[in-house]
């Protein structure tokens, strides 16, 4: 009786098979890897996404900032063609990665300019270790030279002297004031994004810088 053998399965279907299955494997490691390193990128990212979600896009009836928003996509800083004292070409971008407190008056800087400069030096400092986090600027709008009393007094603030009519095109201000009323921020990112009102209550501002602060991840 003639006896059937069985035929055994080709070597090379073997090593294809297990080919196979290693770039598989090797696929689904790759993916996995990606995934893991989106992950880390989506936690480093989530407090300066929701910072910035809740300032430009939740808009909560019961959220009480003090400051008016500004939307900074109106307002993208110009040049100004700003310099500093000695005439060098200065930007305010040199500044960039800090929150920026500014004010906006001529080199004759009289009470109310004084006022400001003063707020400003008392509300950075009010943030305790989270000072360091803010410069101060004042954008003077002409070539008067500035009293040796006031830039002593108010040492550490940002001099920069700019065109007063590409200021006036880029600031906004509320109905009845100008530039000169308000104090203005910008964010680490260079974006313009609130003004405070003329004679500004410094204990409400500090509570908006602190909330700022707070908030941001960034700067």
């Amino acid at each position: 009786m003639e006896q059937k053998t069985a035929t055994s399965r080709p070597a090379s279907n073997l090593v294809d098979s297990t080919n196979s299955n290693t770039a598989q494997v090797d696929t689904q490691q790759r993916r996995s890897g990606r995934w893991k390193l989106f992950a880390v990128i989506a936690v480093c990212a989530a407090p300066m996404i929701a910072s910035y979600f809740t300032y430009y896009v939740i808009k909560p009836q019961s959220r009480t900032n003090y400051g008016t928003l500004i939307d900074p996509r109106n307002y993208p800083i110009p040049d100004l063609g700003s310099t500093a004292l000695d005439g060098k070409p200065l930007a305010l971008d040199a500044y960039k990665g800090k929150w920026l407190m500014v004010q906006v008056d001529g080199g004759d800087c009289q009470k109310a300019c004084q006022e400001k400069l003063l707020d400003m030096r008392q509300l950075r400092l009010m943030q305790g270790k989270e000072m360091e986090r803010i410069e101060r600027v004042w954008l003077i709008t002409d070539d008067q030279p500035l009293q040796t009393m006031v830039m002593r007094e108010y040492d550490g603030t940002r001099l920069l002297r700019v065109k007063p009519e590409l200021l006036k095109a880029w600031l906004p201000t509320e109905a009845g004031t100008t530039a000169a009323d308000h104090i203005y921020l910008i964010d680490p990112r260079g974006n313009l994004m609130m003004r405070f009102p003329k004679d500004a209550d410094p204990n409400l501002v500090k509570k908006d810088l602190s909330k700022l602060l707070r908030a941001s991840a960034i700067g």
